[in-house]
C-alpha cells in the first residue's frame, strides 16, 4: 500500500462522517468548531487522508447524534467487510443518492416528518412507484431540468 493512499476503511468512515454531517445540514466549519479542529482537518477526516481517533470519533458522533457505530454500517443484506472499499463507497447507488442534492433534500425532508404511520407511507407510496415502473419497462426515466412533480 502506498503511503499516500488513504486506507479503504478510514475513506468509508470519512464518507458516512460526510454524509451523515450534510444530512444534518452541518457546514465543515460548524463540525470542526464543536469538535476543536480546523475546518481543513474535517476535509481530510472525510476524505480518509486522516485517520479519525477513537475519542475524536466519539465527539463526532455526539455532535452528529448518532453511535460510532453508524460509521461502520455497511447494507444489512451484504457482510461487514472494508475489502474494495475504495471501488464499493463508489459503486454504491444509495451512497451515491445520499450525496446527491436530491438525496439530502429528500432525506432532510422526511427526517422532518415525525409521524411514524406518514412515514411508511411515504415508503410504500415510493416502492410502489418503482414497481410500477419497473412494471413498464422504463429504465432511469428524468424529469427535464425545471420540471416540478404533483
Amino acid at each position: 500500500m502506498n503511503a499516500k493512499t488513504p486506507n479503504a476503511i478510514d475513506t468509508y468512515v470519512g464518507s458516512r462522517v460526510r454524509m451523515r454531517r450534510q444530512l444534518l445540514g452541518l457546514s465543515q466549519e460548524r463540525l470542526a468548531d464543536q469538535i476543536g479542529v480546523t475546518f481543513q482537518q474535517v476535509q481530510k477526516y472525510e476524505k480518509g487522508l486522516n485517520r479519525i481517533g477513537a475519542s475524536r470519533l466519539q465527539r463526532i458522533a455526539d455532535v452528529l447524534s448518532t453511535s460510532p457505530s453508524f460509521f461502520f454500517q455497511q447494507d444489512d443484506s451484504e457482510p461487514q467487510s472494508f475489502a474494495g472499499s475504495e471501488a464499493s463507497v463508489a459503486a454504491d447507488p444509495v451512497a451515491e443518492f445520499l450525496h446527491s442534492k436530491e438525496g439530502l433534500a429528500l432525506n432532510r425532508a422526511f427526517l422532518q416528518i415525525t409521524d411514524t404511520q406518514l412515514r411508511e407511507k411515504i415508503v410504500a407510496l415510493v416502492k410502489a412507484m418503482a414497481q410500477a415502473q419497473e412494471g413498464r419497462g422504463v429504465a432511469n426515466d428524468r424529469s427535464k431540468p425545471g420540471e416540478t412533480f404533483a
